[in-house]
């Protein structure tokens, strides 16, 4: 019994993980606002070592259009501004000698469809991870051998019921997000 519960709590953990993954992968897709996560992948050759710009300058949003990055030492300003450059994220830094500014330009339709369909994307590959840790839990507990058919068809059955389950938290993110990114 103590292995049926072990299985389900490591497809629940596998989920879980899913989930997260998912929800960090969404923040990277740029809605209509201005966020501080959009300057997350960006690196900063901090005297020799590639460095996240987090870890170099203080990343505000003053407004829902403008990104400002204000480095914690002055003589690191170009850099900050190859490292946005070199991120390749469509940003057009400017430095005004003590901070850097981005303006974040309005999303043509167009983009908001695309980010729509990468979004999307992200959540298939989610579904996909909720499925393969179903599938391996099942496998586990098909291979249990002292324990009888009614508590391996329950056990099967409770890990349905568990991915349908995260498969509509996925499905909530989603829309959510979808509703974010078309929200002009």
């Amino acid at each position: 019994m103590e292995d049926i519960q072990f299985i389900l709590d490591s497809a629940k953990e596998s989920m879980d993980a899913a989930i997260k993954h998912l929800e960090k992968q969404l923040v990277n897709i740029r809605a209509g606002k201005a966020s501080p996560a959009m300057l997350g992948s960006v690196m900063v050759d901090y005297y020799g070592s590639q460095t996240p710009l987090s870890q170099v300058a203080n990343v505000n949003t003053p407004d829902g259009r403008t990104i400002t990055v204000q480095p914690w030492e002055k003589n690191m300003l170009q850099e900050i501004e190859r490292g946005i450059m070199h991120a390749n994220l469509g940003f057009n830094p400017m430095n005004n000698g003590d901070t850097i500014i981005i303006n974040v330009p309005p999303l043509t339709e167009e983009r908001r469809i695309n980010l729509a369909k990468q979004a999307k994307a992200e959540t298939e590959d989610a579904k996909v991870s909720i499925r393969s840790a179903r599938k391996d839990a099942n496998t586990d507990i098909k291979n249990l051998e002292d324990t009888s058919e009614d508590l391996q068809k329950n056990a099967e059955t409770d890990i349905q019921k568990m991915t349908d389950k995260y498969v509509m938290k996925i499905d909530s993110i989603f829309e959510v997000k979808e509703k974010e990114i078309m929200t002009v």
